[in-house]
């Protein structure tokens, strides 16, 4: 077979994953698919900051003010709502980080220092935590494999993971807190304690083998401005308790331990995590991550910022969020009914839920 001209089936892609384990190695890259990817979007690859800005700031101010409502109001279900509210808002503006880890060539400039100041130093979460570890996720060589930082096969791994893997994440603001108030000052004087934290702790990585290596170029003195930002940040958090009381930093904590429930939940159905380990192409890689594309609306909620076209992303990892539905809408218009592109489309969380934890009971 010429490789150069393959164009893989959806049917022949659900016979080999029928076949068994190790099925993503056997499959070959779809050109076709790859060169309609290339060339139907090359003019939608711009990064539009009328669209960057306003959703951005727009989702911030929104979250934050329906924060300060959840904590202010006396009555209990207006707080909830504002709560629900908070938690969508801060959740949409928090996944820009997303976007700001794949920045290229001065796109945007002073939007990631922006994003810094308004969400990523107030959430706890700066960019540096994403920046030079997320895009290892997108190395050909390295996805789904032991060094890649985002990936755990766990689709193959026993079944009360997959609820310890949700449940872990209301732990992040707690831990987060303490990372910033205690680990980050007490490694400025104890070298050990400084590895540790930047090794372990600084990076949005699921995979516990993944050690994070020094920062490189430009992303060096952003580390010192965000670590030291975060730092004073946690502080005036907890100094919080001593002129607010209690209330005002627990209601905050619920928020934020439900924005990192919520996103652990899309991240748990970000992919298939049917790989054992091995290399695969970008066709495989892309068949193992996870489109949920409209009709449905609710995936605009726990996927947003362009992450319910997270396989498209792995296809086209520059491309814009903003473009990303017209991107797909393109290629499910040009490719043909039985093409490998619509093998990563799927209808929604609770399903692919339900799929991955079929797996891990076989």
């Amino acid at each position: 077979m010429n490789v150069q001209q393959t164009r893989i089936s959806a049917a022949d892609i659900a016979s080999r994953r029928e076949a068994g384990s190790g099925w993503h190695a056997q499959i070959p890259d779809d050109k076709a698919m790859l060169r309609a990817a290339r060339d139907l979007t090359k003019d939608i690859a711009a990064h539009r900051a009328g669209i960057y800005w306003p959703d951005m700031i727009g989702s911030a101010l929104v979250g934050y003010a329906s924060l300060a409502g959840a904590i202010l109001v006396e009555s209990v279900p207006v707080a909830l709502a504002l709560g629900v509210l908070s938690v969508l808002a801060l959740y949409r503006a928090l996944l820009f980080i997303h976007e700001i880890s794949h920045f290229r060539n001065g796109a945007l400039p002073g939007f990631s220092a922006a994003w810094n100041l308004l969400v990523g130093i107030p959430m706890l979460t700066p960019s540096f935590m994403y920046e030079q570890v997320h895009t290892l996720h997108h190395k050909r060589t390295q996805y789904g494999t032991i060094e890649d930082p985002e990936y755990l096969p766990l689709a193959l791994m026993k079944p009360w993971s997959l609820p310890a893997f949700v449940l872990i994440a209301l732990l992040a603001p707690a831990a987060l807190l303490f990372r910033f108030a205690v680990l980050v000052p007490l490694g400025a004087i104890i070298p050990p304690i400084r590895r540790l934290t930047w090794q372990r702790l600084s990076a949005l990585a699921i995979n516990p083998d993944f050690r994070r290596r020094p920062p490189e170029g430009d992303l060096r003195p952003r580390v010192v401005f965000q670590e030291v930002g975060g730092m004073l940040w946690s502080w005036a958090l907890i100094g919080s308790v001593f002129a607010f009381g209690w209330k005002p930093l627990l209601v905050a904590f619920a928020v934020a331990s439900v924005v990192a429930l919520l996103n652990q939940l899309r991240t748990l159905v970000a992919h298939l995590w049917e790989n054992e380990g091995e290399a695969m192409t970008v066709t495989a890689q892309f068949l193992d991550s996870v489109n949920v594309p409209p009709p449905g609306m609710i995936a605009e909620l726990w996927a947003p910022v362009g992450l319910r076209y997270h396989a498209l992303h792995h296809l086209m990892p520059s491309m814009p969020y903003h473009s990303l539905p017209e991107a797909h809408r393109r290629l499910v218009a040009e490719l043909e009914a039985d093409s490998s592109y619509h093998g990563a489309n799927h209808a929604g969380m609770g399903v692919l839920v339900a799929r991955i934890a079929r797996n891990t009971m076989r």
